[in-house]
């Protein structure tokens, strides 16, 4: 009887790999990760530092393009933006009957058109014409105590129409 023993390939001795070595390479590379997430937050913090406004106006052109493919807004013009905060302060105006807390609000002056905005739902709550200044006839809306303007603090003349 021919009996053949076998022997199983294994590394030479050598080049075997053994689990301290492969923690030590795996915590290697998390660290290098974690350097890498640092530098970047750290460099957007940094911008966002020098330029506060870049935060807002992001945002403002987000809400922008968001509701611009949902209906046609007016060209050539910045609007204000506006988030609702408090709805008690809102539940006498009809323009916020439907509001809720962190829709917002873009208010064109030069168009005189304000636009409420879901942003969840991505749909657009309502759209009214709106006065500035006090104008015969226009009751006021009190839009600075209502809704927090991060973009630009102009909402205070804002009258509904």
């Amino acid at each position: 009887m021919n009996t053949r023993l076998t022997r199983e390939p294994s590394a030479p001795e050598g080049q075997k790999v053994s689990i301290g070595s492969i923690i030590l390479v795996v915590l290697f590379v998390l660290f290098i990760v974690a350097v890498g997430l640092a530098a970047f937050f750290y460099r957007e913090l940094s911008t966002y530092k020098d330029n506060p406004q870049k935060v807002m106006q992001e945002e403002v052109q987000a809400v922008v393009e968001q509701v611009g493919q949902i209906m046609i807004l007016p060209q050539g013009e910045q609007p204000t933006l506006a988030t609702v905060s408090d709805l008690s302060q809102l539940k006498d105006q009809p323009f916020f009957v439907n509001a809720k807390i962190g829709d917002k609000v873009l208010l064109y002056a030069n168009a005189r058109k304000a636009i409420l905005f879901d942003p969840v739902a991505n749909k657009i709550v309502e759209v009214a014409p709106i006065n500035i200044g006090n104008q015969e006839g226009a009751p006021p809306v009190p839009a600075p105590e209502s809704v927090e303007s991060p973009a630009d603090e102009s909402a205070d003349s804002v009258d509904e129409g």
